[in-house]
């Protein structure tokens, strides 16, 4: 298995993997127009040339990056794909001198395991929210808060 940055050729991949995941509840959709525009902010495991994970380093302020679009084909869950991932893309926000890095989630245990800590979700920023606008659950949010001081 090999993790590497995602170019434009894998975006039809990255969709089937992210909304699978969301029809079986575990995320929100993703757009293929959102995946285009956000390309350079996914990391990619790959195995025989295939995609099997994807997740995406947002970054959105100065010192706040998000964990999104965290996704693992079904049959590859469990073998530590999605840490790999989160432990990658954490390291890209250090590099980059983020301090914090959060993600909203229906998976907020899988995020524990990494690190993260549950917080309500008032305690994030007002510019996390930019984004929300146009998910169809907006305003009433489902999704758990997870954030992870990394210093920076």
């Amino acid at each position: 298995m090999k993790y590497r940055k995602a170019v434009l050729a894998d975006v039809e991949e990255i969709h089937q993997i992210i909304n699978k995941c969301a029809e079986d509840g575990l995320m929100l959709p993703r757009s293929r127009n959102m995946l285009y525009e956000s390309i350079r902010d996914f990391i990619l495991v790959e195995e025989a040339g295939i995609v099997i994970a994807a997740g995406a380093l947002h970054i959105l302020w100065e010192d706040l990056a998000e964990v999104r679009a965290l996704a693992v084909k079904d049959e590859y869950l469990k073998q530590g794909l999605g840490r790999g991932i989160v432990e990658r893309l954490v390291q890209e926000a250090k590099e980059l001198g983020c301090h914090e890095v959060f993600a909203l989630t229906y998976q907020p245990g899988f995020f524990t395991k990494c690190g993260f800590t549950t917080v309500s979700k008032d305690l994030l920023p007002h510019k996390v929210w930019k984004e929300c606008i146009n998910c169809p659950k907006f305003p009433n949010c489902d999704e758990s808060a997870v954030i992870l001081n990394i210093g920076a």
